[in-house]
């Protein structure tokens, strides 16, 4: 078991969460993890985009000139490739770019991702995430409190959401907040730190276990 120091948001330390080796002290899969975070970027694209081919394309059905004795090259259609105004030639057209990825992998990514935070002493754990009233200051100085400087990014994961919370820190750019079901790996991934309250990494554990 992994232990973990539990800190006020002043970060005091409150006490310690032994974590499981299962969930939060594996060697990261790095196939997994590619696999995960592909699949994820992948489906997030809309996959809208269109050009219009020679079917969408209005005009073009008259033969520009007669086939031979011009001296010109020959040409069916003013709507082809190579025309000015013409169609698109093998262009885009709207398709769904989901990706499947069996259970058992995202969960593997994902324990492989928490797992990489710890191991590089980037995961917090707070006894709570809470504020009295929406106050990005307070936010910043309890980001100072615990240890992450202004450069560096922080996803905080939270069981239950707090609103002030939540307001306090929307305004900041280096700061991602999500509730600890809709975690995901590339947010994982993606930010300096990870910081959890006890009941996230607890929910994470019953979760990925």
């Amino acid at each position: 078991m992994a232990s973990v120091i539990v800190r006020r948001q002043d970060g005091t330390e409150v006490g310690i969460l032994e974590l499981s080796d299962a969930i939060f002290g594996r060697e990261p899969h790095r196939a997994a993890l590619y696999a995960a975070v592909q699949q994820q970027l992948a489906n997030a694209r809309q996959g809208t985009h269109s050009t219009k081919n020679r079917r969408l394309i209005s005009g073009g059905g008259k033969k520009m000139w007669r086939q031979k004795g011009t001296g010109r090259a020959r040409q069916g259609s003013s709507r082809s490739p190579h025309w000015y105004h013409g169609a698109v030639a093998h262009g885009p057209v709207p398709r769904s770019y989901r990706q499947r990825l069996p259970r058992a992998v995202r969960r593997l990514a994902m324990r492989s991702a928490l797992s990489d935070k710890l191991s590089q002493g980037k995961l917090i754990v707070l006894e709570s995430l809470a504020f009295e009233e929406p106050r990005t200051k307070a936010f910043i100085t309890m980001l100072g409190a615990l240890g992450i400087g202004v450069e560096q990014t922080a996803l905080f994961v939270s069981e239950v959401r707090d609103d002030n919370a939540y307001l306090s820190g929307r305004n900041l750019q280096s700061v991602g907040m999500l509730p600890a079901q809709g975690v995901d790996v590339v947010s994982v991934l993606r930010h300096d730190w990870l910081v959890l309250t006890r009941g996230a990494a607890q929910q994470l554990e019953a979760t990925l276990a």
